[in-house]
Formats: structure tokens, C-alpha cells, sequence
């Protein structure tokens, strides 16, 4: 027996006490990005999968979660997802993934597919390439007045975090404005060639990959009204069986935080719109008695093999360790 599959088979049994670890990932990178440099790129995530496959069983979520509530999940079970629908997971992380013999699930928000930009990749782009060494609040966001320097790396991250935290909780179409407002005032292009094409969504299915919804817009689902949160799972799931010609069963709430971005209203949603089962990102991880529609998620951000495995072995101990 390989001795690393050790702890991990003590902390995740199979059978009827069967626990499923699901991780989360946005974007892989082609290489070290210089303004989050924390990021996964290519080689990280090469060196995460190969971590992986060597001391767990990697599975499809939806037939993962099949398997425990039938009580047949293997021991060390993990299943990998991706949000949102970026370019990079079907030209980077498909590839890295195959080459591992891996699959993962990728949930993609379906109104962005082409050429779409998400508010929050308008923002972050347009800090990034704009030649500008300041933003000035008040042209973006009612009742503020503060200048944010732009004349570092540094000063652009602490610039990007404050506008997404001001913006986050924004109802869509302000978030939207505050976007496109600091697109102008910046005097940049907004990036058409982020996310996938309808395409390679299909290209993911081919290659083994598995397919799930993340809403149209990305809303935060708690914040939208009935009727509106409905028909984003709704017309996200109908795009998405439209382009896969098979049904889609599997959701992340965007966000994803219990109470925060999901309330207790969103799980009867997503049953009604028909999913089987929906992700958040609460960290935890999954057992037969969990509720399919509030699955927890989680991944570590170290970068160290070992720190990174015990950050998995504490989340399935039910007590993640403090960032490092």
C-alpha cells in the first residue's frame, strides 16, 4: 500500500461513513500572473494534480455524489470543480487534467460565453493596463470621494480590492455601471477574450470533462428577486442542455456563501429549476446526510506539498487550519 494514501483513507472513508472532499478552482494561468502572483498557473496546478491523483480517488461530482448516497464511495474520494467559464479552463486546465487522467466539473455562467467580460474582470482589467496612477471613487460609485493610487503593483491590488468589496453586493445592474464606469474613466478596452466560446464548452464535455450551470449574470442569487433568481437557473441550465444536447443536473451559486450570496430560499430554486444537486463554497466536506443542495467546497492556497495535504486532512477533520 502506498503510505501517503494513509492519513487520507483514515480521514475519508468508503462505504456508509463515505466522505467526498470537492474542491474549488476559478483559472489556471499560462504563467505567474505580477499583480495576484498567488493565482493558480499552469505548473501549479500541474504539480496540485499530481498530488491528487496520488492520494485520492478523483471522481465526477455528480456520480460522487451518487455513489455516497448508495453508500458505494470509494475511499480518499475528491472531486474537483471550476467556476464561472473562463477561457483558460478549457485551453489550460483540460489539457493539465488529462494528462493525469483527471476530470473535474466546470460550472460556467452562460451569459458571459464569447466575448463577455464579468464586472468584476472589467474592474480588475482595466487597474491592470490602464497608464493612470490614480481612480478617483465618486465618478464610480454615489456618496464616495476617495482617490486610489495606482503608481505600484501593490497600490493597484489594494486599488482592485476595494472597488470589488464597494461594488460585490451592488444590485446587478449598478455593479454592472460601476464596472463600465471605471472601464471609461481608466481609458482601457474591456477584454473580449476571457471567457470560452460556446464551443469549447462543448470541447470540455468531449474531453471527458463534465458540465454545470452558474447562472446567466452571476447575481448573488440572495439579493434577486424570486422571479429573477429563477429564471437565472433556469436560462442558464436551458443554454447550457441547448449546447450539450443532454441534460445539466449540476449548480454553483455564484459567491456561493450561506447566507451571505445563498439564502434558504435558493436551494428550493434550484430544485424547482431542476438541478440534483448545487455547490457552495462553504468549506467542509460532503457525506450522505448532507443537503444536495448546499454541498460545501473547499481548497487550500498553499503551495507547499505537504501544507497543502494537511490543509485537505483538517478540512476533512472539520477544522481547516488559519491561513498561513
Amino acid at each position: 500500500m502506498n503510505l501517503a494514501h494513509l492519513p487520507f483513507a483514515w480521514m475519508s472513508p468508503g462505504g456508509p461513513r463515505g466522505k467526498l472532499s470537492i474542491l474549488i478552482f476559478h483559472r489556471v494561468l499560462p504563467a505567474q500572473d505580477p499583480l495576484f502572483p498567488g493565482e493558480v498557473d499552469r505548473a501549479r496546478f500541474g504539480r496540485i494534480c499530481s498530488w491528487l491523483r496520488e492520494w485520492f480517488n478523483v471522481l465526477p461530482l455528480e456520480g460522487a455524489y451518487e455513489r455516497l448516497v448508495e453508500g458505494a464511495l470509494p475511499a480518499r474520494a475528491l472531486a474537483i470543480t471550476f467556476d464561472d467559464g473562463y477561457r483558460d479552463n478549457a485551453e489550460i486546465a483540460m489539457p493539465v487534467l488529462q494528462s493525469h487522467g483527471l476530470t473535474a466539473t466546470f460550472f460556467v455562467a452562460t451569459g458571459y460565453l464569447g466575448d463577455g467580460c464579468m464586472w468584476n474582470d472589467k474592474i480588475i482589467e482595466a487597474v491592470r493596463h490602464t497608464r493612470r496612477e490614480h481612480v478617483d471613487t465618486a465618478d464610480l460609485m454615489a456618496g464616495d470621494n476617495e482617490r486610489l493610487s495606482l503608481s505600484s503593483v501593490e497600490a493597484r491590488r489594494a486599488a482592485i480590492a476595494n472597488l470589488l468589496r464597494r461594488a460585490k453586493y451592488l444590485a446587478p445592474t449598478e455593479r454592472a455601471r460601476v464596472a463600465d464606469a471605471a472601464v471609461r474613466q481608466l481609458a482601457v478596452e474591456t477584454p473580449r477574450d476571457l471567457m470560452m466560446q460556446a464551443s469549447q464548452v462543448r470541447d470540455l464535455r468531449a474531453g471527458g470533462m463534465d458540465v454545470g450551470a452558474h447562472t446567466v449574470s452571476h447575481p448573488i442569487l440572495a439579493r434577486c428577486e424570486r422571479s429573477q433568481a429563477l429564471t437565472e437557473l433556469r436560462d442558464s441550465k436551458t443554454t447550457l442542455e441547448g449546447l450539450l444536447q443532454e441534460p445539466v443536473r449540476t449548480l454553483a451559486y455564484p459567491n456561493g456563501v450561506p447566507g451571505d450570496d445563498v439564502s434558504e430560499r435558493e436551494p428550493l430554486l434550484a430544485r424547482e429549476a431542476g438541478y440534483r444537486l448545487a455547490v457552495t463554497t462553504r468549506w467542509g466536506y460532503t457525506t450522505a446526510a448532507s443537503d444536495p443542495y448546499m454541498l460545501p467546497r473547499f481548497s487550500p492556497w498553499d503551495r507547499g506539498r505537504w501544507r497543502y495535504g494537511l490543509r485537505l486532512l483538517r478540512n476533512l477533520g472539520g477544522s481547516p487550519l488559519a491561513p498561513a
